[in-house]
């Protein structure tokens, strides 16, 4: 077990699309552990470390919203980015007004967790790299507010308020709900085989403990 810390984040708004609903976009019921990595990646993360997700406290009543929005249905070809590099293409582009299409989404609303996390030092770390040091650095980021990229709620459009916090959180709900089988992470031990990893999520008064979970791949 290495260092651990807790981060208070809420927003507005999240989705977590269950990826059994890709075409109407449908959110899990509250934040899945990836989700919840990201989101303390892009505050800090360096090759010696990786970040674990221990414990998700609901902080607040799962409530569903429906909305609809446009989104652009191509993706720029990682041939098409080789040829711009290269000087085979001039430009690459897309037209929103051709290429965009209207889709429905059950997102979640007024979403609010504590996360506690702990992250392991890797094969990449050096001499220099300590559990201290990676440590100091990450509560100095969380304190300072600062994160490489926008956190974010599952998409881009749904921002991520957050602070570091040392407080167990008073959570939402009282009793055993079960969540059923959510995304955990996908594992690449294998880069040629990615292969996705779920887990039963049981919430027990508001917590969804990980630390003892077994992952179905």
């Amino acid at each position: 077990m290495g260092y651990g810390i807790m981060i208070d984040v809420e927003g507005p708004y999240a989705l977590f699309t269950r990826p059994e609903m890709k075409v109407e976009r449908v959110s899990y019921d509250i934040i899945t552990p990836s989700a919840a990595r990201g989101i303390i990646e892009a505050i800090y993360w360096k090759p010696a470390i990786k970040w674990v997700v221990d414990k998700i406290y609901v902080c607040s009543k799962i409530n569903f919203c429906n909305i609809r929005r446009n989104e652009v249905s191509s993706k720029i070809s990682t041939f098409n980015v080789n040829a711009l590099m290269d000087g085979r293409k001039t430009e690459d582009y897309f037209v929103t007004a051709e290429d965009r299409q209207q889709r429905a989404s059950t997102i979640l609303k007024d979403v609010h967790y504590v996360i506690e996390f702990h992250f392991e030092m890797t094969d990449k770390a050096g001499e220099e790299d300590t559990p201290e040091k990676h440590y100091n650095i990450a509560l100095r980021r969380l304190r300072k507010g600062q994160c490489y990229h926008m956190t974010c709620f599952g998409c881009r459009e749904f921002p991520v308020k957050f602070q570091l916090t040392e407080t167990v959180p008073a959570t939402a709900y009282i009793g055993e709900t079960d969540l059923g089988y959510m995304l955990y992470d996908l594992d690449f031990s294998d880069p040629e085989n990615i292969q996705p990893m779920f887990f039963r999520a049981v919430m027990r008064d508001g917590v969804i403990d990980l630390k003892n979970d077994e992952f179905v791949r």
